[in-house]
């Protein structure tokens, strides 16, 4: 609902929602679609004028997270990166732009807003009851009244103007037994980065460097470079161009950014002129003038997740998302220092984050997602990267929607028993949460499979990617029919199929390993190979529904599928599911992890 009125001689155009999101970066892009889908109304307001915040053109960082085999994050990460090698084969940003934009977009439970800034918030009796942001594009206010709101702006803007919790800095080695953390607490962060992207061409392309770029020697930038590796520029997104851990990570970007392009400027005028490297058929392509940010506020909430739950693999009662990069810390004085710009401390992949990590200790209907969680310094240096951050937003997502069908607070998910309701959802939305499989649901009692008069119960182990060795799918040859049937006809509201999708992207042959796990570009090399989607993954099928009188009639034809879950809504009643598979993007046969009943 929308109403109009005026403030300061600006029209203030007045929303209702029941969950308004601040930031429109990973965590706040899963978090609205997770939501929406589940039948909340989303308010999403963003700052930029496209969404995806480190992911965006405007940043351009490539999107990471747990390491290792068949530890790739799916659902609603799986289902954008899937979006966009369906559409961006050559890893176009501005394409991807589109992508994330149309993620959004498709989605009726979710308004908009973007070019708007939060900069207020009205509180009553502890709770926030509005926010209000300026949209610079139309010079108007915005107005948003929501039951929930849910700030992950990365920068926790509605910390100092709600009285919300939270925490700036290092905290002492002492404080949480962390043996990486410094002797004593400091308010030193990691820092921000303007990144460029370079592209081979099939000429020689001289460059000239600005007058204000800085003047590097072998001298001066040798404790960053290797001269001895003609091309080590090539596989580069030059993320240690970095300065900002030692001032204020927030109201020291405007100085730090003049400060950092001179050096971005000054690195690439490097690498083309100093004779070191086999540079000479390569361009600058794009400097980005918005740097990007790794760590300022982190939010307090009812558990602060620390070095040692990571190293202990977080194996909480609420886990609800999960990380697996390393603690990946980064020296404070960034580029200004000669020692290693990061330590790479180990952590196992993958690991737990709780729940209580992602609602206000203070605010009772204040939730947050990604690099803002509620952790120490430490941990973050791991929880940070965009696509533990996704993860985390479709949790807090998932989680408000049912808090705004309970009507009740973040907190009482954990306290009144809700968290396993979120977690079997998230499993059922095809997230994976390590050390938890999905229990089948009740309109699944009884339920048997067979293909070809072969036993295929594994479509119903709760597992939806090889775990221990175990592939945990059925395979089988196109045209063969899986049949799935009930002890008696059953309505059901849904039938999710989830496919392989070649989460460790085994089937992108000859490609920059760079590009294989998620689809994002750093550098263009001259002949590379187009993305495609992966060979396993199912294109062609057909779904027929027997609703208890013998007969198979056709749910639903479906070609050039690109989704790894897929769902079939309605009013359906059913006593017989017939699947059967026509054709995949390459592979030779039919590989089907789990089928769902709801």
């Amino acid at each position: 609902m929308i109403h109009r009125s005026e403030i300061f001689g600006f029209e203030t155009i007045e929303h209702t929602a029941d969950l308004c999101i601040i930031g429109a970066g990973a965590a706040g892009l899963f978090a609205a679609v997770a939501a929406a889908r589940h039948g909340a109304k989303v308010l999403l307001m963003n700052d930029r004028p496209v969404v995806g915040g480190n992911a965006s053109s405007e940043i351009r960082m490539w999107i990471r997270g747990a390491h290792g085999r068949d530890n790739q994050e799916t659902g609603l990460v799986e289902e954008l990166a899937l979006m966009n090698l369906r559409r961006n084969p050559t890893l176009n940003f501005s394409i991807w732009d589109s992508v994330t934009y149309e993620f959004v977009k498709n989605e009726p439970n979710i308004e908009l807003l973007l070019n708007c800034s939060c900069l207020a918030a009205d509180m009553k009796d502890g709770r926030i009851e509005s926010v209000k942001g300026w949209q610079l594009t139309t010079q108007q206010f915005h107005s948003v009244k929501a039951k929930l709101f849910a700030d992950c702006s990365g920068d926790s803007v509605l910390a100092p103007i709600t009285g919300a919790e939270f925490r700036m800095g290092r905290e002492s080695c002492d404080e949480f037994n962390e043996d990486i953390a410094p002797k004593v607490s400091d308010d030193h962060t990691m820092g921000m980065s303007c990144l460029m992207q370079v592209r081979e061409v099939d000429h020689e392309v001289p460059f000239t460097a600005p007058d204000w770029a800085v003047k590097f020697t072998d001298e001066t930038i040798g404790h960053r470079v290797n001269i001895n590796d003609p091309n080590r520029f090539k596989g580069d997104n030059f993320w240690w161009i970095e300065l900002g851990g030692m001032v204020d990570s927030i109201a020291d970007t405007e100085k730090l950014r003049d400060e950092l392009l001179p050096i971005t400027f000054g690195v690439w005028d490097y690498y083309k002129n100093s004779g070191h490297f086999d540079s000479k058929n390569w361009e600058l392509d794009w400097v980005g003038f918005l740097p990007g940010k790794r760590e300022s506020r982190r939010y307090v909430g009812d558990h602060i997740l620390t070095q040692n739950d990571v190293r202990a693999e977080g194996r909480f009662d609420d886990l609800v998302a999960y990380g697996g990069w390393t603690m990946d810390d980064h020296d404070p004085e960034g580029f200004a220092t000669r020692r290693q710009p990061t330590t790479y401390h180990p952590a196992p992949s993958p690991f737990g984050i709780p729940y209580r990590c992602l609602y206000s200790v203070n605010i009772p209907n204040l939730m947050f997602s990604g690099r803002n969680i509620s952790c120490t310094h430490s941990a973050t240096s791991s929880c940070r990267v965009m696509a533990t951050c996704a993860t985390l937003g479709q949790a807090m997502g998932t989680a408000a929607a049912i808090a705004i069908r309970e009507g009740i607070t973040p907190r009482d998910i954990y306290e009144k028993g809700y968290v396993a309701e979120l977690k079997q959802t998230l499993m059922e939305d095809d997230c994976f949460l390590p050390f938890n499989h999905r229990e089948p649901t009740p309109a699944m009692a009884g339920i048997t499979a067979t293909v070809c008069g072969r036993d295929a119960s594994v479509l119903f182990d709760g597992y939806d990617r090889t775990t221990g060795g175990d592939a945990h799918l059925c395979e089988c040859n196109f045209g063969d029919e899986i049949v799935l049937t009930l002890p008696e006809a059953r309505r059901l509201e849904s039938i999710s199929v989830i496919f392989d999708s070649d989460i460790n992207r085994d089937s992108f042959e000859g490609v920059n390993g760079n590009f294989k796990r998620y689809p994002m570009r750093c550098n263009t090399f001259l002949h590379e190979k187009l993305l495609g989607l992966p060979a396993p993954l199912m294109r062609d099928f057909e779904v027929y529904i027997d609703s208890g009188d013998g007969e198979y009639k056709l749910a639903a034809e479906v070609k050039d599928n690109y989704k790894r879950l897929w769902k079939l809504c309605g009013d359906i009643t059913a006593k017989r599911i017939k699947l059967i598979p026509k054709s995949a993007y390459g592979a030779e046969t039919a590989r089907i992890y789990s089928v769902v009943l709801k």
